[in-house]
């Protein structure tokens, strides 16, 4: 049994519901301060009726965001506002830990049906770019919507600068430039969200450290699909809802998936022979990081096979993390993934030259 439905794109949400006529309002947080639900770039879309896709943390800020929602999508201008948590209190609220939030609620976001069409495709195609939501608050309230790829962005962009915005996509980190000089009484502020698809994690093997791995992988902002040859491992059950799972022939199944500079390959599978396998399908593959689980015996009796054999060379197979994960002594497989999580992080975070010591096995 396969599970191949993909959790909700607000972007492409937001290109549907704009060519069925339908009157909605898009809710952005701007700026999130202090302890929020959310954070600055999230989004949630709110039609007239109040009924929301996606989430801006529920509770008070999300009651807060459906009654302005229903009153922008009557009026049809764009509504700012500022919501201080700790003020917010109400007795089936639950406990508010103080923060400041800062919110948009834009029922024009469909003028912009383009922009946002291109950043949902850009997230399909594996691209990145960058969104540019400009608010001049005055009355009324005006909003305008830009979409640049990554390579595209242009040094004239205006306010707040190419320098400022590469930056933000640099560090893959939205942030909320003000600028109080350019409207008299007014200002203009320029939220520069990144649009980068999330690192993809194939694990080959839905055993018991393919289910806890692909639960921290979730946890860690990967895309996760399963693989294995087995049904009863591709089970969504075992899985959390964001996890794919897919059933076949491991190495055809590894063959067809398209890996790329930003995925992230974990072969645990059964066993060794299906490991060897598995990696003869992928090794050559621009993948971000391949990691092979066993034994340092077992892995020196795969490396000398693949070597002699000219399936790779010595350069191919020292890419490959094997044995997998970091050393830290793990010996539960809960600890196993935890390893394996970190390894892929450093890798993820320092840089394709990060060679931990001791991960290629002495011939």
């Amino acid at each position: 049994m396969n599970k191949e439905h993909p959790p909700l794109d607000i972007h492409r949400k937001l290109v549907e519901l704009s060519d069925c006529g339908r009157p909605f309002a898009l809710a952005l947080i701007l700026k999130a301060d202090g302890s929020t639900p959310q954070k600055a770039g999230v989004k949630a879309i709110i039609d007239g009726t109040g009924k929301i896709w996606g989430t801006l943390g529920g509770g008070v800020v999300e009651a807060n965001a459906q009654r302005h929602a229903r009153e922008a999508c009557q009026s049809g201008h764009p509504i700012v506002f500022d919501l201080h948590l700790a003020d917010a209190y109400a007795k089936d609220a639950g406990p508010i830990c103080g923060g400041f939030m800062r919110i948009l609620i834009a029922p024009t976001a469909s003028e912009y049906r383009q922009c946002y069409e291109q950043a949902a495709d850009a997230l399909k195609q594996r691209r990145q770019g960058v969104l540019l939501t400009r608010v001049r608050n005055g009355q009324p309230v005006k909003v305008t919507t830009q979409w640049f790829a990554k390579e595209a962005v242009p040094w004239d962009i205006g306010f707040p600068g190419a320098e400022a915005v590469c930056s933000c996509l640099d560090n893959e980190t939205p942030r909320l430039f003000v600028d109080n000089s350019e409207m008299p009484g007014g200002s203009t502020e320029v939220l520069v969200e990144p649009v980068i698809p999330k690192p993809l994690l194939l694990i080959v093997g839905g055993g018991h450290v393919g289910q806890a791995l692909s639960l921290q992988a979730i946890l860690n902002g990967f895309d996760v699909m399963v693989m294995d040859d087995r049904p009863e491992f591709t089970n969504p059950v075992l899985f959390a809802d964001d996890v794919r799972t897919r059933c076949g022939d491991i190495p055809k199944e590894v063959a067809g998936f398209p890996i790329d500079k930003d995925t992230y390959v974990v072969l645990v599978t059964r066993g060794h022979k299906q490991d060897a396998e598995a990696l003869e399908a992928c090794i050559h593959a621009p993948a971000a990081y391949v990691g092979m689980i066993g034994s340092r015996r077992k892995v020196a009796m795969i490396r000398k096979h693949f070597i002699e054999s000219g399936l790779a060379t010595e350069e191919a197979f020292n890419r490959v993390f094997a044995p997998i994960g970091l050393d830290i002594g793990a010996v539960t497989v809960p600890e196993i993934a935890t390893s394996i999580m970190a390894q892929m992080i450093a890798v993820r975070r320092k840089g394709p030259a990060y060679s931990p010591a001791g991960h290629m096995v002495p011939q």
